[in-house]
């Protein structure tokens, strides 16, 4: 029976959960690098045993990790992230101008065909790609090269590019806060806008080209046509490669979060965690429920049992909800409160897999053999 693995970063290091086709029972390896905040943990589809780690750390800056066998021995590797020629201007939340300035990984997306072939976003907002396991990187600068970037300014978080979504060999989406999604369509060679139907009251042109605080993106790897978004307000949902959106909140409590994944087999079905509002990141009611669309939005149910659903003032961040690829589709969830509740049956039933984590940054899962 094959197993799954589900890859934890959390503010102060990172743990594996990992456990058989059932889900039941877990075993628990950590803290890795404790002390250190890692902001994000992923494997290869390709390799199991091929594992990355973003780590980081305000006196010591950026190390990115990687392992060859499944987390049991970790190396550092390159950690070369320059900018191409002329790194220019951004804005600052002030309006004023600064340079951009390489800060950290947010995003590492290993490919689904080459475990030696690795993007990541960062911040300052830009795209690197390594081919060789993560030793040596290069910037995509042609995202960074786009006319709008020197407007670009960060979201509460910094200026990050926190989503990379392959669609296949030349197309792509990114998601950036607070500029908003970018499309390429030849392997990142150019890109363009990707926001048309977002509107945010917050700005002064509010369905601006650019400038959006896009949160989140999902999409079915059998269906990438078909993207979904958690925005700063507004759960969104395209049919062309994100080049439309339409509001797909439908009857949620709120429309606010962070996160939000798609079954692992059914393309229709949506997952999305509510939080109170933009200023108050908690759960509504400070009932813990994460929302599942068997309709592909619009209609959405609440999944409750096995969730707190009194007293609970958690957030899930943006990086932290995951769906596997198992039978019947397992769904897990991460908290700032440093709980990781896990659904093997698609959400109807949660347990959670381990508490009193640090607060929990990401989840990602793997497949085993």
């Amino acid at each position: 029976m094959s197993g799954v693995r589900v890859l934890v970063g959390t503010r102060k290091g990172a743990f594996l959960l990992t456990s058989d086709g059932h889900r039941t029972s877990w075993d628990v390896t950590g803290p890795l690098f404790g002390g250190w905040e890692i902001y994000h943990v992923n494997g290869s589809p390709k390799d199991p045993d091929r594992l990355y780690a973003s780590q980081s750390n305000g006196w010591f800056g950026q190390i990115l990790q990687r392992s060859d066998d499944g987390g049991r021995t970790w190396e550092a590797v390159g950690n070369d992230f320059t900018y191409e020629g002329d790194p220019g201007t951004h804005l600052f939340y002030d309006g004023s101008s600064m340079p951009w300035r390489f800060q950290r990984v947010w995003n590492l997306m290993p490919s689904a065909t080459d475990p030696d072939t690795v993007y990541a976003g960062v911040e300052d907002a830009a795209l690197f790609r390594s081919t060789d396991g993560g030793a040596s990187w290069s910037e995509l600068d042609g995202l960074r090269g786009h006319d709008s970037a020197s407007t670009w300014a960060p979201g509460a978080g910094g200026l990050c590019l926190h989503t990379i979504l392959p669609q296949d060999d030349s197309r792509m989406l990114v998601a950036i806060s607070a500029a908003g999604v970018f499309a390429t369509e030849d392997g990142g060679e150019s890109w363009r806008p990707a926001n048309d139907g977002l509107r945010s009251e917050f700005m002064p042109e509010p369905e601006a080209e650019v400038g959006h605080c896009v949160h989140k993106l999902a999409a079915h790897p059998e269906r990438p046509e078909v993207v979904f978004m958690q925005k700063h307000w507004d759960v969104m949902r395209s049919d062309d490669h994100g080049r439309s959106w339409r509001e797909i909140s439908g009857d949620l409590p709120s429309d606010f979060g962070f996160a939000i994944d798609v079954h692992g087999h059914d393309p229709d079905t949506v997952y999305v965690v509510p939080i109170t509002s933009d200023e108050q990141h908690f759960p509504p009611d400070g009932r813990l429920r994460v929302y599942r669309s068997r309709t592909g939005g619009d209609e959405w149910e609440p999944l409750t049992d096995g969730l707190p659903q009194e007293h609970c003032y958690v957030n899930v961040l943006r990086d932290g909800m995951a769906v596997d690829s198992m039978d019947p589709c397992g769904v897990y969830v991460g908290t700032t409160g440093g709980q990781v509740y896990g659904s093997p049956d698609g959400g109807d039933h949660w347990s959670p897999i381990v508490r009193d984590l640090p607060a929990v940054l990401s989840v990602e899962v793997q497949t085993l053999p």
